[in-house]
């Protein structure tokens, strides 16, 4: 098997923090991750989980181990390599009627990474994060113990893994349930709304009738607009719906070809795209077929998107704030943002449902805000600590696949649960050999 090391400077999909470290390639997982301190896939983790805590400390990069192991037709149950791209895997198996049960809104992740961060969907209000749906886990310990662990073999360190960022062991397969769809289609609703309050209401009466939902909002708009957006209701679609002899055409991405000017992203210059995509939709509703990527995946059509954020980079914030008695914390947040100066390019609105068993899994019941938005600096610091105070006042917490800035003092006082991660990230690796600069920045690793 073919091995290859390099000294480079790293970063995740937002550009920020750019660390130096070594990056090892290999087909093989087990020889690989006998020596690194870290695995990661495609990196679109947005901020710092997938990085190296020090110049020296190796990471392995999964994506030349993604094999198929097995798959069974009579129960969708796949075993595949770590390294295994979700957009491989489709490729691969839609076309015999089987897709993965959640899918994060991107196709280039991992099998691996998508364990790691416990990736959520459109439809988490009835089927809950993609680690509810794994069986098992090959997996590497930090000491080199290779070991098969799943919800009734070994279920704590399972259960830490899943939505762990990798700090748990090295995941070397996965093994998953697939869902059987009937054909390559969705069947789509879109309705225009007027306020972050209608689209609050639409997420939830839609959740009763709809597996898939999700909205864009417009947090540029004025005051009483502010809020206003696009919700987008979906489900596989029937055989009757469309035949499944006919499939859509696979997408082919434009890529972004340079890295776009600062000023490329002004805040006028933001409203005016937001207010064209808003305006674009007609006030009645749309209903018909959309082809699954172009459902999916919307950004996946442009490749190398994040270049638009400029040089300095961006950062998502992701939160989930719970439902209340006296109506949703959203407004609030929303009003925050706005007010301490965010400008968000990109904000995407989802219902959440029940919390799942990983041990960091980010969803709780509620509703998920993420906001895109470029790095300004110490700027961008304070307004994250402005917004986790407000997240911790109400109950809430952060994705820590989207994170880079969140103090740890912020995220343990968001999660009750941080203390059973790391009882159970000692157990298997009490030297800490296995670490990242989040959990550095997080955690209090040593760097």
């Amino acid at each position: 098997m073919s091995h290859v090391e390099v000294l480079e400077q790293l970063a995740g999909w937002g550009c920020f923090p750019v660390v130096s470290g070594r990056e090892l390639q290999s087909e093989d997982l087990r020889k690989a991750c006998s020596r690194v301190n870290l695995c990661c896939g495609l990196r679109r983790s947005y901020g710092d989980a997938a990085l190296p805590a020090s110049p020296t400390d190796i990471v392995s990069n999964t994506v030349r181990a993604d094999r198929v192991l097995r798959f069974d037709p009579a129960t969708g149950v796949l075993r595949a390599e770590a390294g295994l791209s979700l957009r491989r895997l489709n490729a691969i198996l839609l076309k015999q009627g089987w897709f993965v049960p959640v899918t994060p809104g991107t196709q280039n992740v991992t099998l691996g990474g998508m364990v790691a961060a416990d990736v959520h969907g459109k439809n988490h209000h009835v089927a809950g994060c993609f680690g509810e749906h794994v069986r098992r886990l090959v997996m590497m310990t930090a000491e080199g113990a290779i070991l098969e662990c799943g919800p009734d073999l070994e279920p704590q360190l399972f259960w830490a893994t899943v939505g762990g960022m990798g700090l748990t062991g090295h995941i070397l397969e996965v093994e998953v349930t697939l869902e059987r769809v009937e054909a390559p289609w969705i069947y789509q609703e879109t309705e225009r709304v007027e306020s972050l309050e209608a689209m609050l209401a639409g997420l939830q009466a839609a959740a009763a009738e709809w597996p898939m939902t999700v909205g864009w909002i417009d947090c540029l708009a004025g005051a009483e607009s502010l809020g206003r957006g696009i919700l987008m209701k979906g489900r596989w679609a029937t055989g009757a719906d469309a035949p499944p002899a006919i499939a859509p055409l696979p997408t082919r991405p434009t890529r972004v070809p340079f890295v776009f000017p600062n000023f490329a992203l002004a805040t006028w210059n933001m409203r005016l795209f937001n207010s064209a995509y808003y305006l674009r939709h007609p006030e009645a509703s749309r209903r018909g077929l959309v082809a699954w990527e172009k459902f999916f995946y919307p950004l996946d059509g442009l490749d190398l998107w994040n270049r638009v954020y400029g040089r300095r980079g961006f950062t998502q914030y992701q939160c989930v704030l719970p439902h209340s008695p006296a109506g949703s914390p959203m407004r609030g947040f929303v009003d925050l943002f706005v007010r301490e100066g965010g400008t968000s390019f990109l904000s995407v609105i989802k219902d959440c449902g029940p919390e799942g068993h990983g041990l960091l899994s980010f969803p709780l019941p509620g509703v998920s805000l993420a906001l895109d938005f470029p790095i300004d600096g110490d700027r961008t610091r304070r307004l994250v600590d402005r917004l986790n105070e407000y997240v911790i006042a109400h109950g809430g917490r952060i994705y820590l696949a989207k994170d880079a800035f969140t103090r740890a003092e912020h995220f343990r006082a968001m999660d009750r649960r941080v203390e059973a991660f790391l009882d159970v990230r000692r157990k298997w690796d009490p030297d800490g050999r296995i670490r990242s600069v989040q959990s550095v920045r997080i955690f209090g690793d040593s760097a």
